[in-house]
């Protein structure tokens, strides 16, 4: 486990420390799931082989430190019964605030368009082995409002912008975590350099503009609707927001500005920073 220190400066009476990790793509499968699917899980395997080794050592630090962990999606890399029973068992065996990601509702990785009708596919199958909501919900912690926000489309939806501006009414400084990153122009230009697959920045709200070599999927995949643009105006001119935590960009880690007020922290499978909030 590579721990990366990371302090947040907010000015709360009783300082607190917190984990976050993302993308941890568990690939497991028995045989309870069918035989497309073990063959995926023997493929993708090849991608993920320290799943278990990386999120064990995260338990048991955060156990031994008494931690919450703050987990920003694709714990699960698809839906299978094995999957979705280790994932279970890391959010009922640790103290556990958690965002969807794209993969927790994946059937077959890759196999189609993702997008509300296929997510509620498995939505409630996989919502029941997470007891907060991973779609959207808050936690307060020695005054500091946490708020975890399923944006693994690329997309926010009117009801989470409600979300945001009623916890905004608590009048607690807000930390948001979520799967995909807020394009930014610095993060934007490390992903295009970085990212191995390299026709996309993988980010929400990309500027049309710097989308053009994009590929038709992943322009339509990534291209933001209206709510969408409404929500990051929303988020970047709140300034009850003090940083963001996510991940889905599994190349580097980065630490980089949305605005002059709100940091993005990205943070990637191999790596789990301790977070002490000030």
């Amino acid at each position: 486990m590579n721990l990366i220190q990371t302090k947040i400066k907010i000015g709360v009476e009783k300082p607190f420390r917190f984990l976050h990790m993302s993308d941890t793509h568990f690939t497991l499968a028995d045989e309870r799931d069918d035989p497309r699917k073990i063959e995926l899980a023997k493929n993708r395997t090849m991608w993920y082989s320290d799943a278990e080794k990386v999120s064990s050592e995260i338990e048991v630090y955060a156990k031994e430190k008494n931690l919450m962990i703050t987990h920003t999606g694709d714990y699960i890399d698809f839906v299978s019964e094995a999957n979705l029973d280790r994932l279970e068992k890391f959010t009922m065996e640790n103290d556990v605030f958690m965002a969807a990601g794209n993969h927790e509702f994946s059937l077959y990785v890759g196999e189609t368009f993702e997008d509300v009708a296929y997510r509620n596919i498995s939505l409630d199958k996989v919502q029941a082995r997470i007891p907060n909501n991973m779609r959207f919900d808050s936690r307060k912690i020695n005054g500091v409002n946490l708020i975890a926000i399923d944006n693994g489309y690329y997309l926010f939806d009117r009801e989470q912008l409600d979300g945001l501006k009623r916890e905004a009414e608590y009048g607690l400084p807000m930390i948001l975590f979520m799967h995909i990153p807020i394009y930014d122009k610095e993060l934007y230009q490390v992903a295009r350099l970085n990212n191995c697959l390299g026709e996309a920045a993988y980010m929400v709200a990309t500027p049309e503009e710097l989308m053009t070599g994009y590929s038709e999927y992943r322009y339509r995949q990534q291209k933001a609707d209206e709510i969408t643009l409404e929500a990051v105006e929303y988020i970047k001119n709140q300034p009850l927001i003090k940083a963001i935590f996510c991940g889905h960009i599994h190349e580097f880690l980065s630490e980089t500005k949305l605005t002059e007020n709100i940091t993005q922290y990205v943070s990637n499978f191999d790596n789990v920073r301790l977070v002490e909030v000030s």
